[in-house]
């Protein structure tokens, strides 16, 4: 017994051993690749300084010459130089003109800048919090859905990246639901008003300063409009210019940000305000259609208002700079059309329905958008490899794969759209992107759900509420919507930038990032 143990167990330690060489050989062969991709990054590191510093790079040899040369300048050469200048004088005199009345025009004519103050999110009571049982009990009890609709919203709940917090509006609370008129201004009331209050409390801005209100909800659109609430509830001033955009999706956000922004460039001295909302109350699918059940899984109560201006003084209290806005739409292709539809179903029952080739059209959008958007924000390494790669496809057949630029190299914060899980791994996956650069969008989905076109200032108030946003930083904001529209806000910190008061991640941060099960 004694000698079948001592064999057994040499036995074991030599197959510990064998095992133990096995991974340490697996490990050596490893090894080199690790070492190569190490080098390959650094390399790639080297050559972005080399070319993005290649003018400052060539500049200081050159002064180097220059400022020799001129230290060599005997006095001679100096009195000589100073007669031609007076013999010139006419010239020098032409030249300052055109260079003063040059400079004039540009000043005059350049762009106003465009400064982001403040910003604020609406944060609903946690009586309208809704858990994933109460969900389907809550579906089942409507006896609207039959056993295969129960199912199917339970398994997209599941899969959905959305956590136990998120917030339906009071109406879906009843049984049976109440989807008034009435219960769906008092949701939109409450969601403006609400984000309102804090932003106005938080840059102490009078409403009757506000010279532009844009105001965006796709789906609720009653009369008087939306825009026009806000201006009865905060008595804004009879010569406002108010704008209230409906049926856009969830990329208005950005298209109304794009509006206020032109017209800032007109009105000297004034700010804007923009509010980006959803409104769910009426827009409850109670029917068995599947594609059309997705929505009641992922939506959610949520609103934002941002403060812009284009004073100058405001440069030094404001957050961000708007750098640039770019807009993609897809309209004019029908699939593109239609992949977000709202229309009833067979029973007449209405509510929103999402393709199958929803992510394959958002795919399409996303490649113009950031064809558009790429020469504008990446570095002159990233173009030129570009367009050595488009180059070598096009004109000598070469079989390389399309370069994908490196938009880390241009950005520092991504805050992509929270729409579903689905859409920021695509994003993810197809920009090449770190957790850390998806971790707002992840965990603004899984606190607040799909906000719609305010989800991209959640992420924001993410990045703030983490202590990352410094100075120089810049965001990219990215957002679909229906039609099918692809959309980009390029923003620049212009200080460290710290949480506002009322931030809605202020009670809840040190808890996040969560771990999501994938």
């Amino acid at each position: 017994m004694s000698s079948q143990s001592t064999l057994s167990s040499s036995a074991a330690a030599a197959a510990a051993a064998g095992s133990g060489g096995g991974v340490r050989m697996k490990q050596s062969r490893r090894l080199p690749d690790f070492l190569q991709s190490v080098n390959l990054k650094y390399v790639k590191l080297g050559y972005h300084y080399l070319v993005s510093h290649l003018l400052t790079l060539c500049l200081i040899p050159l002064t180097a010459v220059i400022v020799v040369e001129a230290s060599q300048l005997n006095p001679e050469d100096i009195q000589l130089l100073w007669l031609q200048l007076q013999y010139n004088l006419v010239i020098v005199v032409v030249c300052s003109v055109f260079v003063v009345f040059g400079c004039t025009g540009y000043i005059m004519t350049r762009p106003r800048s465009v400064y982001l103050v403040d910003y604020a999110c609406y944060k609903p009571p946690s009586n309208l919090q809704v858990k994933f049982h109460q969900f389907m009990e809550h579906s089942k009890l409507t006896g609207d859905f039959d056993d295969s609709s129960l199912e199917f919203q339970r398994k997209i709940l599941e899969r959905s990246g959305l956590g136990e917090e998120t917030y339906v509006p009071e109406a879906m609370h009843y049984l049976p639901p109440r989807p008034s008129m009435a219960a769906a201004r008092e949701e939109a009331e409450q969601v403006m008003f609400g984000a309102l209050d804090i932003l106005f409390a938080n840059t102490n801005i009078k409403p009757k300063d506000i010279g532009i209100l844009v105001v965006n909800c796709s789906l609720f659109n009653p009369t008087p409009s939306l825009s026009a609430m806000i201006v009865n509830k905060y008595k804004l001033r009879g010569n406002i210019l108010s704008f209230n955009l409906g049926g856009m999706g969830c990329s208005a956000g950005v298209i109304a940000i794009d509006l206020a922004k032109d017209l800032l460039q007109i009105h000297r001295n004034t700010c804007a305000v923009v509010v980006s909302t959803e409104n769910i109350t009426q827009n409850w699918y109670f029917g068995n259609k599947k594609s059309m059940l997705i929505p009641n899984c992922l939506f959610r109560v949520g609103g934002a208002a941002v403060l812009l201006s284009n004073s100058s003084t405001d440069r030094r209290r404001a957050k961000y700079k708007l750098v640039h806005v770019v807009r993609t739409h897809r309209g004019a292709d029908d699939k593109a059309f239609r992949c977000v539809y709202q229309e009833q179903d067979d029973n007449g029952k209405t509510g929103v329905s999402l393709s199958k080739d929803l992510m394959a059209i958002a795919g399409g959008a996303l490649k113009t958008n950031i064809t558009t958007l790429g020469p504008l924000v990446l570095p002159i390494s990233e173009q030129l490899l570009f367009f050595a790669t488009l180059v070598a496809k096009k004109l000598f057949n070469a079989k390389v794969k399309p370069y994908i630029p490196d938009f880390k190299l241009a950005f520092d914060h991504f805050c992509i759209h929270a729409g579903g899980r689905a859409v920021i791994d695509e994003l993810e996956k197809n920009l090449q992107l770190l957790p850390v650069h998806v971790e707002a969008s992840r965990m603004t989905l899984h606190r607040f759900g799909n906000t719609s076109s305010s989800s991209i200032w959640y992420e924001l108030a993410y990045t703030e509420a983490k202590g990352r946003m410094r100075k120089g930083n810049r965001v990219w904001q990215i957002a679909f919507g229906s039609g099918f529209k692809c959309n980009s806000a390029v923003w620049e910190a212009l200080r460290n930038v710290k949480p506002s008061t009322s931030n809605p991640w202020e009670d809840c941060i040190d808890r996040y990032p969560v771990k999501l099960v994938l």
